[in-house]
């Protein structure tokens, strides 16, 4: 399978069977059949849509980046990593939620809550970099610079997200400008981590904890939370070039 062909199978098969999600989604509350995660069939299209990019992330590694099932799971679950890259994804995390700290409030009823939620996030959300971080972002960039590659995969995924929320029946609830910004800013923390470290586990890890700080965060300063979004992209670009330079004097 050649770079075009790849490129071309995870999108189509990931789009296409959360498009497809969307249609039997339609049809069936068209004739009345609720689907939301308290019923079957809602819980059914959820996890069908829902395990799509992972699904066509796994198909598309073993063809075209021929590696192994095994060794996706192995490293989707690889905790031992540098405490340089958890480093990476402390400064991040800092950046992207420290707006809350100027006004807002992060809401935990019990301890446990975070574990929990963290948990979920990992199912609910972490799987998805199997296919948008580990497999459609670094074919893209075998061609393409990062921040186009960036962008290119902010589309499709922002794409892919509201065809989910309207499976999830959560549609209605999306404020556009606020969530295309955090999906921007989390397209440029995800892809730079995973360029920085090579690791699945980080980006599984780091897009669990962005959707659990997400939930339990209130309020907080807006021009706080603008201006550190923006410092996350032009640092992302900046490791990235950086990253670049490191792989083209070891190549020459």
């Amino acid at each position: 399978m050649d770079r075009k062909r790849a490129i071309i199978l995870y999108l189509s098969g990931t789009l296409g069977q959360m498009l497809i999600t969307c249609i039997a989604v339609f049809a069936l509350r068209f004739y009345g059949i609720k689907t939301d995660y308290t019923t079957l069939p809602g819980i059914a299209a959820i996890a069908m849509g829902g395990l799509s990019s992972a699904l066509w992330g796994i198909i598309v590694s073993v063809k075209y980046k021929r590696v192994t099932l095994k060794a996706i799971f192995t490293d989707f679950f690889n905790f031992k990593k540098s405490y340089v890259g958890y480093a990476f994804v402390l400064l991040f995390l800092i950046l992207d939620f420290c707006y809350v700290l100027f006004g807002g409030s992060f809401q935990i009823t019990v301890w446990y809550m975070p574990v929990i939620l963290f948990f979920r996030a990992i199912v609910f959300g972490g799987i998805e970099e199997i296919g948008w971080r580990y497999t459609l972002q670094p074919v893209l960039q075998e061609k393409i610079n990062y921040v186009c590659s960036t962008l290119i995969t902010f589309v499709s995924w922002g794409a892919w997200h509201f065809l989910y929320f309207y499976v999830e029946g959560s549609l209605y609830q999306v404020d556009l400008f606020p969530f295309l910004l955090g999906l921007l800013t989390n397209c440029f923390i995800l892809s730079v981590l995973y360029m920085k470290t090579k690791s699945l586990w980080i980006c599984v890890m780091t897009h669990a904890l962005i959707n659990v700080f997400s939930q339990i965060s209130s309020g907080g300063s807006s021009y706080i939370l603008l201006l550190c979004r923006i410092i996350i992209i032009a640092i992302a670009v900046i490791f990235a070039h950086n990253e670049n330079k490191i792989k083209a004097k070891a190549e020459y």
